[in-house]
């Protein structure tokens, strides 16, 4: 088993408790060991791993010969990140006021090399980069999931075109207020549309009705993704209302990078390989999934939840709320399939319901952490 040490405090903590032993057995990365050459100076290095660590020369000799090394990849982004992206470091160039500065934050320097070097990839630098990428994203994701309750994470599903006009994307925000107020960490795709009201209404916990309705209408001067202010009305509402206490946790991809994650999630989990981030999503929102009205993307999530709580993937299965009894029983009739299936024995160990009222969707996830807690 490997120690991982992602910061200097780590590091000087590690070396307090192995003092005058051999360093072994340790991760350590994306560390400036060159501001740093003291703390291992005249130390025995063995079986580490350096992931896009800076070593200096003095080191490099030694690190070279009894460990392994992952350099720094010439790419425009970290492939060996320590932790999870934010909206500060996506958007790190942006000024608000001036929807153009977009094209010179990570987020759209990165997209744009995606695409120039293909979705997929045309070669082995490229293809590494990206997985390393996508393995330290995976990582620092449950090292955040590990400060929370697993059956108190929940995730909003829905399409990425809901307009910050419409009643449902205002309802999900309501939801997703609620459900945080009561201790749940809520999840989404973290792009625009149903994904944003989650986010928004994670970030709006703990503030009041009046707060909220002036939210939603700040964000309605930018009904959608593909308006030149939508960045900037997100901004707007986050700095008339700061969000000193309460967490999101968004989960987008560069396969979708025409549509901008969400700033409001305080903590980004952007994946190159959409499987990986699509799965991993799943997976991790164990306290239940709410359905809201989506197209092609989520009705792919709705048969991906279906399979992993038919097979039990995780332990056990979690709930599947379908918000919006008109959509889903008549215009996608997919719930009335899955209830089908499942009283026939087609389907196994799914927990299925339908809402259209917000207190109800609350309820349902309410109920089966209530009976989790029992067990």
């Amino acid at each position: 088993m490997y120690t991982e040490i992602e910061s200097l405090i780590e590091l000087k903590n590690a070396l307090a408790e192995h003092e005058g032993e051999e360093i072994s057995g340790f991760v350590f990365q994306c560390l400036d060991f060159e501001a740093e050459t003291q703390l291992l100076s005249g130390k025995k290095i063995s079986n580490c791993i350096f992931l896009g660590c800076k070593i200096p020369h003095v080191m490099l000799r030694e690190v070279i010969e009894n460990n392994a090394v992952f350099p720094e990849l010439d790419v425009p982004y970290n492939p060996h990140l320590n932790c999870l992206y934010t909206h500060e470091t996506l958007y790190d160039a942006y000024i608000p006021g001036k929807p153009e500065s977009y094209a010179k934050t990570l987020d759209k320097v990165v997209y744009d090399h995606y695409i120039r070097e293909g979705k997929e990839e045309a070669n082995i630098k490229e293809t590494l980069a990206r997985r390393l990428h996508d393995y330290s994203i995976t990582d620092a994701l449950y090292d955040f999931l590990s400060g929370y309750d697993e059956r108190k994470t929940a995730a909003i599903m829905g399409g990425h075109s809901l307009s910050r006009s419409s009643d449902d994307y205002r309802k999900v925000a309501r939801i997703s207020r609620h459900l945080t107020e009561r201790g749940y960490l809520l999840l989404s795709g973290g792009g625009p549309g149903a994904m944003e009201a989650t986010h928004l209404g994670a970030w709006m916990a703990g503030k009041d009705e009046a707060s909220l309705t002036k939210a939603f209408e700040i964000l309605e001067k930018a009904p959608s993704y593909k308006d030149a202010l939508w960045l900037d009305s997100a901004f707007e509402v986050i700095t008339a209302f700061p969000n000193p206490e309460f967490e999101s946790l968004g989960i987008p991809t560069w396969l979708y990078g025409h549509e901008p994650p969400t700033p409001f999630a305080t903590r980004i989990a952007k994946y190159f390989a959409n499987s990986v981030r699509e799965d991993g999503l799943l997976a991790v929102a164990k306290g239940g999934i709410v359905f809201s009205p989506g197209s092609a993307g989520t009705v792919q999530e709705v048969f991906q939840e279906v399979t992993q709580n038919h097979y039990l993937s995780f332990g056990y299965a979690s709930p599947m709320v379908f918000f919006n009894k008109s959509f889903w029983e008549t215009e996608m009739p997919i719930y009335p399939l899955l209830k089908t299936l499942l009283a026939e024995g087609k389907l196994k160990n799914l927990i299925l319901s339908i809402c259209s009222d917000e207190s109800e969707v609350i309820h349902e996830l309410a109920k089966f952490l209530n009976e989790q807690l029992a067990t």
